[in-house]
């Protein structure tokens, strides 16, 4: 299924440089594109908070990820 924000063409480049990747290049690229997601969730959260230190970001970064109940289970001496 295309985007609709991209074209036909190059949608067809896309599915045809997935097709070629192996499995090891394809996971490298899923935990590429995770790191950068969890950079972007932590710059986030230091703009918003600039006085907290980089654990705090870290507990404030494990609670929205995580759902409170399941941080409280694993965080609950450290936050």
């Amino acid at each position: 299924m295309c985007p609709e924000d991209t074209s036909p063409e190059a949608w067809k480049v896309y599915l045809e440089i997935q097709r070629r990747m192996t499995p090891g290049e394809k996971l490298a690229r899923a935990l590429e594109h995770s790191r950068f997601a969890r950079s972007l969730v932590m710059a986030g959260l230091r703009r918003r908070h600039p006085e907290a230190t980089e654990r705090e970001i870290f507990l404030m970064f494990a609670r929205q990820t995580l759902g409170p109940e399941l941080f409280e289970k694993v965080y609950s001496e450290s936050a």
